[in-house]
């Protein structure tokens, strides 16, 4: 008899985020190559299903749902979850069919993952509705996931603060990993044309918000006395303008100011490729999707000394506390360059989706 984790893919229909599409076609990828023997996967997904093209190859079966990811998201946040059955369940994101089971008689299982704490940690970044939701969600967790994934134990730390003790049992540390076959492309330098980027510059990333940590990050680019061209990625739509606004605060002209919202994967490579440094002053639990990516081209980077940061890149970072890294950013890109580099390189071979699979597997059969 095979058993078959079904994997929740709505990502892969209705992506909300470039990041979580990336890490949930990547882990379903990294589940088949790794699934035991007489075990398979298949997709839970809402209509109309996968596109062809963004279907990860190797799944053995695609539960359809026949409604749309809004209205599945609204009706799982209610409880309600018909059409799903019994049996492993395992969700890359916070989206789940958590309702009452029995896991001992049924063999049913449900696991979820958690990328991010916002709606505790900066609610006031967040409209109203948002927050409530995702307070809602975690309730739902709480009561009906058999595990919790998150990515790293500092932020596990921080939920421990947050949730109920019946949670905090729950939860279960699998890091995350750069998009499968997220290596530097051949063009490179076509794709840096094509986004209209020069060649040589300092990267960040984030927008607006305050606890991304772009302020800080800018105002480090001056303090170190870089002179060149300074590239902001994962912009989200509509905000670069503040985020020249805040450029311009923190001592920058706008002609030097590149800011680009959410890129492919080979995309961020390229640019990334190009960078003299890494900057970032984000100070919140969220798994740092762009300072690992940093670490797979292997370049020099910055980072607010925060738990995480110290947890996922070690010794490939200069730290410094989030409102004074001039001076990390000036070792970065001058003394400390080529070691950093080193470090980089050898500290990207800790994370692979293959790895992580192989836990949930693990997971799943300890349950």
């Amino acid at each position: 008899m095979t058993v078959t984790l079904r994997v929740v893919l709505d990502q892969l229909v209705a992506p909300t985020s470039r990041d979580l599409a990336e890490a949930s076609s990547s882990l379903t990828e990294a589940l088949v190559a790794t699934a035991p023997r007489g075990c398979d996967v298949g997709a839970i997904v809402p209509a109309p299903g996968i596109p062809d093209d963004e279907a990860p190859p190797g799944l053995s079966s695609e539960t359809r749902l026949a409604v749309r990811r809004r209205e599945l998201a609204a009706s799982w946040q209610l409880g309600v979850a018909t059409g799903i059955g019994k049996g492993l369940i395992h969700s890359p994101t916070a989206l789940a069919p958590l309702v009452r089971h029995d896991r001992v008689n049924e063999t049913h299982q449900i696991v979820v993952t958690l990328w991010e704490l916002r709606a505790w940690e900066t609610p006031d970044e967040l409209p109203k509705t948002e927050i409530l939701a995702c307070r809602a969600l975690l309730s739902r967790v709480t009561k009906h996931a058999d595990a919790v994934i998150v990515p790293t134990h500092a932020m596990a730390a921080r939920l421990a603060e947050i949730a109920k003790p019946k949670l905090v049992k729950k939860l279960r540390v699998i890091g995350g990993a750069p998009a499968a076959d997220f290596r530097v492309p051949s063009d490179a330098v076509g794709r840096l044309r094509s986004h209209d980027l020069p060649t040589s510059f300092v990267a960040l990333a984030g927008g607006s918000a305050p606890s991304d940590g772009l302020g800080a990050a800018l105002a480090a680019v001056v303090a170190s006395g870089w002179e060149g061209d300074v590239v902001v990625l994962d912009v989200p739509e509509g905000e670069e303008p503040a985020v020249i606004d805040i450029a311009s605060a923190a001592g920058l002209a706008e002609t030097r100011i590149h800011a680009r919202g959410s890129l492919d994967r080979w995309d961020r490579a390229a640019v990334l490729s190009h960078a003299a440094a890494f900057v970032t002053g984000c100070v919140r639990a969220d798994w740092p999707w762009r300072a690992v990516d940093a670490l797979a081209v292997g370049i020099p980077i910055v980072a607010a000394d925060t738990p995480v940061h110290r947890e996922v890149l070690a010794e490939a970072a200069a730290y410094a506390d989030a409102d004074d890294l001039g001076d990390a950013l000036t070792r970065a890109l001058g003394a400390d360059a080529e070691r950093l580099r080193v470090l980089a390189g050898d500290r990207a071979k800790g994370f692979a989706w293959r790895s992580a699979a192989e836990r949930v597997w693990a997971l799943h059969a300890e349950l």
